[in-house]
């Protein structure tokens, strides 16, 4: 079971799409992932969501003319996900168990996008795994963003993967580190308890 599954029980979409509705109603810029990843790729440009929960990040990407897949373990966060945009492409996928040839996709994305501290809710022990068949997933010279938590201050669960974890899952998979940010604004990273990090397969 992942920590999100425990952090949840799998029954949290509804509560969570209301929760960035309200923000997007009080102003609240709710688009910072989906401009960062279209500061990186051209419109048109293949993305894979991973870990897209109710379908944010994507559906604004997909509203920028991007063409995008996402997936997720959680159903009631897709639930939303289809709710809010049924003729998008979503698929209920453990990503540690990703495979796109079996969802009938290719294997050409030039980005895949992991927002929302997807790393640290994985299951303990798949995180290579799962960085592993993201990594398969990507054209050669696509990218990789994800962006995490680091400390108990920016997530709701205790720490897990590290940023030396990381770029190791990463450069076992034959991705090499691009540059790492702060924010989704494109802050420069310091050290702090949250990053976002930009690799290349």
């Amino acid at each position: 079971m992942s920590r999100w599954q425990e952090l949840t029980g799998g029954t949290s979409g509804q509560g969570y799409a209301a929760r960035f509705a309200a923000l997007a109603r009080s102003g609240k810029d709710v688009h910072g992932e989906a401009r960062f990843c279209a500061a990186l790729v051209p419109a048109g440009a293949q993305v894979l969501d991973a870990g897209c929960g109710t379908g944010r990040v994507m559906i604004r990407l997909a509203e920028l003319g991007y063409e995008c897949v996402g997936v997720d373990l959680d159903a009631s966060m897709l639930a939303e996900a289809q709710r809010q945009a049924p003729g998008l492409p979503w698929f209920q996928v453990d990503l540690a168990e990703f495979e796109p040839a079996s969802l009938g996709l290719a294997v050409d994305f030039d980005l895949v996008v992991a927002a929302g501290n997807v790393f640290p809710l994985l299951a303990a022990g798949t995180e290579a795994t799962v960085v592993k068949r993201l990594a398969a997933a990507l054209r050669p010279g696509g990218l990789m963003v994800a962006g995490f938590g680091l400390d108990e201050g920016h997530l709701p669960v205790p720490p897990g993967i590290t940023l030396p974890e990381y770029d190791e899952c990463c450069a076992a998979a034959g991705l090499t580190l691009v540059d790492r940010f702060a924010t989704w604004d494109a802050v420069p990273y310091d050290g702090g308890g949250y990053a976002v990090s930009v690799h290349r397969r």
